[in-house]
């Protein structure tokens, strides 16, 4: 950690966490609010809280190359869409009064600060959030990876997956009844069962790094709020 010694976690949104839950994609203000809502009761309490947000609300590059569109191109562009997120983010937080700075791993000075280690860290200790957009700046990267690279980079206490599920189950609690939700698994438990909640390799980074991963529900008002202070929540690997 830093010289401060607050708590201070990595909290990863999918597009999901920006869409009318409706219909699955866009970004709805009502959605968005609530998110910033939960991220100011979280600093309230004293912790530094940073943020990985994905795009898949707007731009699935995945799904786009598979259709045929060149892989590199079809990435840069949903690294785009992660950066239209968190513009939407910063607003709803600024407007609670939280003081929010959106750093780009790709450059466009005019809509964000350049990616700094050092700035970010700098930015959490005096209080602000930081929302970390456009992934890694490189193509064939999910942002779980991102997630885990900047958790590493930014010395966090855990990686916070906000998901769409209330945890990790030993199968698709969609297509069996019988599913049963782990509370915990190890890291290498993740891998060689070949789960899909998460990338493996953002969770092979966490583990080369001891850093815990968190994956919760973020569709239960509060859930955010729970998993930032560190509360038993969903699944915890490590």
């Amino acid at each position: 950690m830093s010289e401060s010694t607050e708590r201070r976690v990595l909290l990863k949104l999918s597009g999901e966490a920006f869409a009318d839950p409706a219909i699955g994609y866009g970004i709805d203000p009502l959605t968005v609010q609530r998110v910033a809502q939960e991220i100011q009761e979280a600093r309230n309490n004293g912790v530094q809280v940073a943020i990985v947000v994905g795009g898949g609300n707007i731009f699935r590059g995945v799904s786009q190359a598979a259709k045929g569109m060149d892989a590199a191109s079809a990435d840069y562009m949903g690294m785009l869409a992660t950066v239209i997120n968190a513009l939407a983010l910063r607003d709803a937080l600024e407007k609670l009064g939280l003081d929010t700075r959106v750093q780009s791993a790709i450059t466009m000075q005019e809509l964000a600060e350049p990616y700094i280690r050092l700035r970010a860290i700098r930015h959490l200790e005096k209080g602000r959030v930081v929302i970390f957009a456009a992934g890694t700046g490189n193509p064939f990267f999910t942002t779980d990876t991102t997630a885990a690279l900047r958790a590493i980079e930014i010395n966090a206490n855990a990686l916070l997956k906000a998901s769409m599920v209330d945890g990790i189950y030993d199968s698709d609690p969609a297509t069996n009844s019988d599913a049963t939700r782990h509370t915990e698994l190890s890291y290498m438990e993740f891998i060689a069962r070949e789960l899909k909640v998460m990338d493996t390799t953002a969770v092979t980074m966490c583990k080369e790094h001891s850093v815990p991963i968190v994956v919760f529900d973020m569709n239960t008002p509060g859930n955010i709020v729970r998993a930032v202070r560190g509360d038993e929540i969903g699944t915890v690997i490590h």
